[in-house]
């Protein structure tokens, strides 16, 4: 083994969690590509979720661009990469925002409105200002929770037989 056989090995984690992948299935110019793009995609996400409330379909356009973050970070980095420093179980993320969503559709009957109506609320923060935001957000607050919940279990249970599979075939190659 000389000099030119390691050039390309990873000297450092290019994923946020730790270990990369091995020389053979590494794609450098993906591995950046996510590092730069999924945190972008993830305040994109969460600016669609803030302002698409006013508008039908806000927190699941958002929980679906997460979803692609979550993908694009999973084709990269594989499930190597996909770890999180803190982590979290797929069905409680599907749970609490499913939890989210009937609660908020469900709180207006104890006001004696109609399920799912929508009210205003202000708060004035005293270095921001004035806020406002219609309950709905709430809804789409679950809604994003549940894609995102679902996206990345999908990821997690298809994703390891893929990964499996490249596995066999790496065994298969000279």
């Amino acid at each position: 083994m000389t000099i030119f056989d390691e050039w390309d090995a990873p000297r450092e984690p290019w994923m946020l969690p730790g270990a990369c992948r091995r020389g053979r299935t590494r794609r450098l110019l993906l591995e950046v590509a996510a590092r730069t793009l999924f945190p972008t995609m993830l305040v994109f996400s969460l600016y669609l979720l803030l302002v698409g409330h006013y508008s039908p379909g806000g927190g699941f356009a958002a929980g679906l661009v997460a979803g692609l973050a979550f993908v694009l970070r999973h084709i990269a980095g594989g499930s190597v990469g996909f770890g999180m420093p803190v982590p979290v179980r797929p069905p409680v993320v599907i749970g609490s925002g499913l939890a989210i969503a009937v609660l908020t559709a469900l709180v207006p009957l104890l006001v004696g409105s109609p399920a799912l109506s929508s009210a205003k609320l202000a708060v004035d923060i005293p270095l921001l200002g004035p806020v406002s935001a219609q309950t709905s957000l709430f809804l789409d607050i679950g809604v994003y929770l549940l894609i995102v919940g679902v996206v990345v279990d999908l990821l997690r249970s298809l994703g390891a037989g893929i990964e499996r599979d490249m596995r066999e075939a790496e065994e298969w190659l000279p």
